[in-house]
């Protein structure tokens, strides 16, 4: 350190420590003619070094690569690690569950009812062909797998997970068939329910919903207070 004395006024003096100019607060000074030219006596000096990072077959979100030694130096003292975070993108078409890989797949309903053949092309470039057939009958929203098609497991790279494919049935639009192919069309399927109308029976009108709609929002936020918001009580009173 450094301690400056300085007159202020007739026998007033302010005295002020610094941190020494020629050590830098180290405690030692270094010669002039015996400096390194490289880092003028700071023992380092700055480099920018390339680190080759090999993300392994199956690491997952969030994982660790630690690189040891390689952080910053001062003497005397152990240089730190460098650490590298995995942080893991969203894909168009996978979803990556643990060692599963989940995807959602649009089909027509005639080729729910009648079968398909749907290609699938995978993370490493391969394409797979998938099959369902003529009377398996598939429905919206369920699910079959292909396994060993999901990701690779860590450390053993030549086991896979399973490849989950959840299906979407396309239905067809509004009056998409004529009255005369819809009778024919209702020969072919299996028979609808009768129901049995008596005259104590309303006949209601069904209409499209929107759940969006404002009107609805409103209704349904009225009906959630008046079940679940607080309710004023009685005060009881004693004489």
């Amino acid at each position: 350190m450094q301690i400056h004395i300085q007159q202020i006024g007739p026998g007033m003096v302010q005295q002020i420590q610094t941190v020494c100019i020629e050590c830098k607060g180290q405690g030692e000074r270094i010669n002039p003619k015996d400096r390194c030219e490289s880092c003028s006596g700071a023992k380092v000096i700055r480099e920018k070094k390339i680190i080759e990072v090999h993300v392994e077959k199956g690491m997952k979100d969030g994982q660790k690569i630690l690189f040891h030694g390689e952080g910053d130096q001062e003497p005397e003292l152990e240089p730190g690690d460098v650490i590298i975070v995995l942080d893991q993108k969203d894909h168009s078409v996978f979803q990556r569950r643990g060692h599963d890989l989940i995807m959602k797949m649009k089909i027509q309903l005639s080729e729910a009812l009648c079968g398909f053949k749907k290609m699938i092309k995978t993370l490493d470039d391969r394409v797979l062909i998938i099959t369902s057939k003529p009377g398996e009958v598939v429905k919206h929203g369920d699910l079959k797998c292909v396994r060993n098609e999901g990701m690779p497991i860590y450390k053993a790279p030549l086991e896979k997970g399973a490849l989950i494919i959840q299906f979407l049935v396309i239905f067809p639009e509004k009056h998409w068939l004529s009255q005369d192919n819809l009778l024919q069309l209702e020969a072919l399927l299996p028979p609808r329910q009768k129901v049995r109308i008596t005259d104590d029976m309303d006949q209601v009108e069904l209409k499209e919903f929107n759940p969006n709609e404002q009107n609805w929002r409103q209704h349904r936020e009225a009906y959630e207070e008046d079940d679940d918001g607080p309710r004023a009580g009685v005060q009881c009173q004693t004489a």
